[in-house]
């Protein structure tokens, strides 16, 4: 097994990382204190290329596998969560659902926009369906050749700033998982309405919010799949993407461990380095090996992706674990640095509340486990 990286592989995660040491982390906590959602910066990013990540080749864009694209994503986050979070919901999670069931026409129509600098939103999430999918109300019904849309999405990544989503509903809740509907929708199409953005316990660089659809008429030929194929879209897509989450995760393990690790030499008590101590060796030495640990995890699972091997598993597996793992790294790093982690003037309380949201989007970590364990089960449970 060979573990290096391409030289594409290598170039394009030395370039994230470049960018992120001078373009974003000196600016991160900034953002986060005021909210901001900062758009020149994310510009800077699609004139590198960085936006668009997710494009295939034959659609116009550089068609990088799924290794490069989460090593690029590993990077930008260990500079900003947040950052990462607007760009892998835009290049990869919203897109998804058009990479996985949209016909030849329809990836035209949506990889042109994105590449005319068009962002992307993926709305699944409602305020009353987060985990439970069935439950999902945003309701569709077909008049003549238009779907018409109806209901509320909630907490969506890049709701506020896309300019395209990919939306599911569902034709009759009666119908449970039967009855979902993905679509490609044009935020301009009249019906749609954004709410006040959520002021987030982390990740606060990212734009969150809630979309409103209010009889929003949409082509028939926008519906990807046929109808009732949503739940097996919307599956896949998070396959997909629990691999780029993870790599998002190990970003801010990476960040917050550097942090400690560097403060450990600099801190002094009674009269040496608190990296002297045995207790603090010992915390940074499990730091590194859940770091190296999570990383193969999420690169084992993105090079599934790359073979066509499959990797559900894999990816549920990577994704728990790197979720966990940045909120223990984050944690950790705030206990090094004592009571002046816990205040602002550090950086290592702002890795503690990005990390959180791993362990719950795209699917909380005792969803994952559920995956796993069904998988336990078809293999030992016979």
């Amino acid at each position: 097994m060979d573990f290096r990286f391409t030289e594409e592989q290598e170039t394009m995660r030395r370039m994230a990382r470049d960018f992120a040491d001078k373009e974003i982390a000196p600016f991160a906590g900034e953002w986060d204190k005021h909210n901001e959602f900062p758009l020149a910066t994310v510009k800077r990013m699609r004139e590198l290329g960085l936006m668009t990540i997710g494009v295939p080749a034959e659609y116009g864009g550089a068609g990088l596998d799924h290794v490069s694209q989460n090593l690029v994503t590993e990077e930008i986050a260990r500079g900003d969560a947040g950052i990462a979070t607007t760009m892998v919901a835009s290049t990869l999670l919203g897109p998804d659902p058009v990479l996985v069931a949209a016909t030849h026409e329809q990836k035209k129509w949506w990889y042109e926009k994105e590449l005319e600098g068009c962002m992307t939103a993926f709305c699944l999430t409602e305020p009353g369906a987060g985990s439970d999918v069935g439950g999902m109300a945003t309701r569709c019904y077909k008049v003549g050749d238009e779907y018409v849309l109806n209901g509320n999405k909630q907490f969506i990544s890049n709701g506020g700033v896309a300019g395209l989503y990919t939306v599911f509903t569902t034709l009759d809740q009666k119908m449970g998982l039967q009855g979902m509907c993905a679509f490609m929708v044009d935020r301009n199409t009249p019906g749609i309405s954004v709410g006040p953005q959520e002021d987030k316990l982390g990740i606060r660089s990212s734009n969150t919010v809630p979309i409103i659809f209010e009889d929003v008429r949409v082509p028939a030929k926008n519906l990807l799949g046929n109808e009732g194929d949503g739940f097996k879209i919307a599956m896949k897509t998070l396959d997909i993407s629990r691999t780029s989450v993870a790599a998002m995760a190990l970003g801010v393990a990476q960040a917050a461990y550097e942090s400690a690790a560097k403060y450990s030499f600099e801190r002094y008590q009674f009269g040496k380095p608190i990296f002297a101590f045995q207790a603090i060796q010992f915390m940074l030495a499990d730091m590194a090996q859940y770091i190296e640990a999570g990383r193969l995890l999420y690169l084992s699972a993105s090079n599934k992706q790359d073979q066509g091997i499959p990797y559900t598993q894999a990816a549920s597996l990577s994704k728990c674990f790197c979720g966990d793992i940045a909120m223990k790294v984050a944690t950790d790093a705030v206990q090094i640095y004592g009571g002046y982690g816990y205040t602002k003037e550090y950086p290592v309380e702002k890795y503690f509340r990005d990390a959180k949201i791993m362990q719950i989007f795209e699917g909380t970590s005792q969803v994952q486990r559920m995956v796993i364990a069904g998988d336990i089960a078809k293999t030992f449970g016979k």
